[in-house]
C-alpha cells in the first residue's frame, strides 16, 4: 500500500480555505504538513506574502489610534523592515538558538522583531509589559535569556536584576544608558535583504512561553518552528479567516493568544492584523472603531464581550463577518445577546499555550448552547476518566501515536534547563469536558477547579453562566467554601453591573434567580460582592486564589457576603 505523502504548508492552507464552511470534509481530509526544514518567516512570509502580487502591497499590519491616527505597513514593507532588524540583531551578536526576551506592547517593532528572530533561528520569549521586576528576574534566570528587546519605559525594571549586565540590551524607542537603539537597524547601514546562515530544522525551538499561571508558578512551554506557525492552520480555520480580511484580536503581547491571532493565523491566511491602541479598554470607543475601519473578523476574550453587551450595540453598524471568543468558555447569554442585536454568532474556541486552537465552532456549523464545538481539523480528542478509561465525560486528551500527534502541540516543558518532551500515549490538557453523540464538547472546568459539595461534582463554569444571566451580575467566579455539614458549598464572588447596589435586596434577587434554574445540590449557598476578581495577565480568573481566600477564612463571613440561609423563605 502506498504511503500518503504529507502536504506542503501551502497545500494544507489551501485545503482548509477551500473547505472553510465544510467541516466534515475539512476534518476528514486535512493532513498536517510534516516538513523536515521550515522557517515560516522566510519560507512563507517572505517567499509568498511579501512577493506575490496578491499580497505584497496589502497592509500586513494596521495599528489604529482611536483618536484617528493609524500606522499601516504592507507585507513587502514588513518583510524588508524585518530583514534589516534581523541583520541588525545578527550584528549585535544574536545567534541561532539564543533566547530573546521580547517585552513590548502593540508597536510595529514587535512584529518586526518576531519575524527577524524567526529568520535568525533565535528563540523568542514573549512577555507582557505588565510584568514586575520580580517576574522579569524569573524569566531571565529560568529562560536563560541572552538578549532583551524592550521600550524605554520598561528599561528601569531591569536595573539591578541579577545577570542583566551580561545580557544584550536593545531599546526600540528613544535611548537609555547601557542600551543599544533599534533605530540603527533602519539608518541605512543594514541591508533590506537577509541570508540565513543555514536551513532551519522544523523541530528546532522557536518560542518559549511562560504560562499564565492559573494554579501555580508559570511553566515554560517550548514551541518549534512547526508547532505554532504550521499548527496555527487550525486557528486560521476556526477564526474563519480569508485572504484580504482585516482581523482584530484583542489580547496582550506576551500571551500565547497574541501569537495565535495577531501573528500566525492572520498571516497564514494573508489577512491584515488590525490593532486598536487603548491604554485602558473602552467599549464605546472600540465600537466606534469597528464601525469606521472595515474590520471583518474579530476575536476577543469573554471579559471584553461582557463589557460590549453593556452598550447598546445595535447603534453601531460594522463590516464584521466573523466573531470569535477564546480564553475561557463564553456564557451562552452573551452569545444570544450579540446574535439578537447584530445578527452574528460569536463562535467559541478552545486551546492552550501548549497548543494552537484544538476545539471550536468553525464558520457555517451548527452551534449548541454551552458547547465549545468539535475537534478542529488536525486534532483528535479522547476523554479519559480517573481510571484512564474512555468516557463521555473526562479529561480532554490528545493521542500522540504516529500521525495522530497534532503539529500544533508543543515540543514540551522546560524544567531546570532540560526539556521534558510530550511523549507517551496521550497529552493531558488538565481540562474536563463532556462529549455528546455528535462529537460536540462542552467544557466542565479545569480538573483543579471542579469540586465536590455534599458528594456531588460541581462545575464552576455552569454556575457562573447562570449567575451572569441575572441583570445585576457583570462577572462571577464560583469556588468551594468550607461548610461544617456539607464539607464545602458553592460560593460566588460577584462583580455587579453598573447601577446595581451591593446590598441585601440584590443578593436576595440573585438567590431567587439561582433557585429557579439550579437543582438544590448545585445551588450557590454564599455570595460575596467584590470590585474585582484575581486574574492572570491573559485575563483568566485565578480561582485558586479565591479558594485559598476561602480556606483561610474558614467559616467566617466577608464584609459584603450574604448567605442563602439569611433568607428564610429560600433556605
Amino acid at each position: 500500500m502506498a504511503i500518503e505523502q504529507a502536504p506542503t504548508f501551502a497545500e494544507a492552507r489551501a485545503f482548509l480555505l477551500r473547505h472553510r464552511t465544510d467541516y466534515d470534509t475539512a476534518f476528514a481530509g486535512f493532513r498536517w504538513p510534516r516538513p523536515r526544514h521550515f522557517n515560516w518567516a522566510l519560507d512563507w512570509f517572505d517567499a509568498v506574502l511579501a512577493t506575490e502580487a496578491e499580497f505584497r502591497d496589502r497592509p500586513a499590519l494596521r495599528i489604529h489610534d482611536p483618536e484617528g491616527a493609524e500606522i499601516s505597513v504592507t507585507f513587502a514593507q514588513m518583510s524588508a523592515a524585518s530583514n534589516r532588524v534581523a541583520n541588525f540583531l545578527r550584528a549585535q551578536g544574536v545567534k541561532r538558538g539564543e533566547r530573546i526576551l521580547l517585552l513590548l506592547g502593540n508597536v510595529v517593532p514587535l512584529w518586526e522583531c518576531m519575524l527577524a528572530a524567526i529568520k535568525l533561528g533565535a528563540v523568542i520569549i514573549p512577555a507582557t509589559t505588565l510584568l514586575t521586576p520580580e517576574d522579569l528576574a524569573d524569566r531571565l534566570a529560568r529562560g536563560r535569556v541572552r538578549h532583551i528587546v524592550t521600550d524605554a519605559a520598561q528599561t528601569g525594571k531591569f536595573s539591578g536584576l541579577p545577570g542583566v549586565d551580561a545580557v544584550g540590551r536593545i531599546v526600540v524607542d528613544g535611548s537609555a544608558p547601557g542600551w543599544t537603539s533599534l533605530a540603527a537597524a533602519h539608518d541605512g547601514s543594514h541591508d533590506s535583504a537577509f541570508v540565513a546562515d543555514a536551513p532551519t530544522p522544523a523541530t528546532d525551538p522557536m518560542l518559549l512561553y511562560f504560562t499564565s499561571g492559573t494554579t501555580a508558578k508559570p511553566k515554560l512551554v517550548v514551541h518549534s518552528h512547526q508547532s505554532y506557525p504550521v499548527g496555527a492552520l487550525s486557528t486560521m480555520y476556526w477564526l474563519g479567516l480569508q485572504p484580504g480580511d482585516v482581523h482584530l484580536n484583542i489580547s496582550s503581547p506576551g500571551w500565547a493568544k497574541h501569537a495565535w491571532s495577531s501573528f500566525f493565523a492572520p498571516w497564514n491566511a494573508g489577512a491584515t492584523v488590525f490593532i486598536v491602541t487603548q491604554p485602558r479598554f473602552n467599549a464605546r470607543q472600540l465600537l466606534d472603531v469597528l464601525a469606521t475601519t472595515g474590520v471583518t473578523t474579530m476575536c476577543a476574550p469573554p471579559t471584553v464581550w461582557r463589557m460590549l453587551i453593556q452598550q447598546d450595540m445595535a447603534g453601531w453598524k460594522t463590516a464584521l463577518r466573523e466573531l470569535c471568543s477564546a480564553g475561557e468558555p463564553l456564557n451562552p447569554e452573551v452569545i444570544e445577546h450579540v446574535e439578537r442585536v447584530w445578527g452574528l454568532t460569536i463562535r467559541d474556541g478552545y486551546g492552550q499555550t501548549e497548543t494552537t486552537a484544538q476545539i471550536g465552532n468553525p464558520p457555517g456549523q451548527k452551534l449548541k448552547v454551552g458547547s465549545m464545538g468539535r475537534s478542529l481539523p488536525g486534532y483528535g480528542h479522547v476523554l479519559l476518566d480517573a481510571d484512564d478509561n474512555v468516557a463521555g465525560e473526562g479529561e480532554v486528551c490528545l493521542p500522540l501515536s504516529g500521525d495522530a500527534r497534532p503539529a500544533g502541540l508543543m515540543l514540551g516543558y522546560e524544567v531546570e534547563g532540560r526539556m521534558t518532551a510530550t511523549d507517551g500515549e496521550v497529552y493531558r490538557t488538565g481540562d474536563v469536558a463532556e462529549r455528546d453523540a455528535e462529537g460536540y464538547l462542552t467544557f466542565v472546568g479545569r480538573a483543579d477547579d471542579v469540586f465536590k459539595a455534599s458528594d456531588y461534582r460541581i462545575s464552576p463554569f455552569e454556575l457562573e453562566s447562570i449567575l451572569i444571566e441575572h441583570e445585576a451580575v457583570a462577572e462571577a467566579a464560583v469556588v468551594p467554601s468550607p461548610d461544617p455539614l456539607r464539607l464545602a458549598v458553592p460560593k460566588a464572588f460577584v462583580i455587579l453591573a453598573a447601577g446595581a447596589a451591593p446590598d441585601e435586596a440584590t443578593a436576595r434577587s440573585i438567590y431567587v434567580h439561582l433557585r429557579a434554574r439550579l437543582a438544590p445540590y448545585k445551588r450557590v449557598r454564599r455570595l460575596e460582592f467584590v470590585e474585582e476578581l484575581p486574574k492572570t495577565i491573559s485575563g483568566k480568573i485565578r480561582r485558586v486564589d479565591l479558594r485559598r481566600t476561602e480556606e483561610a477564612r474558614g467559616e467566617q463571613s466577608a464584609p459584603q457576603e450574604f448567605a442563602e440561609s439569611q433568607f428564610a423563605d429560600l433556605a
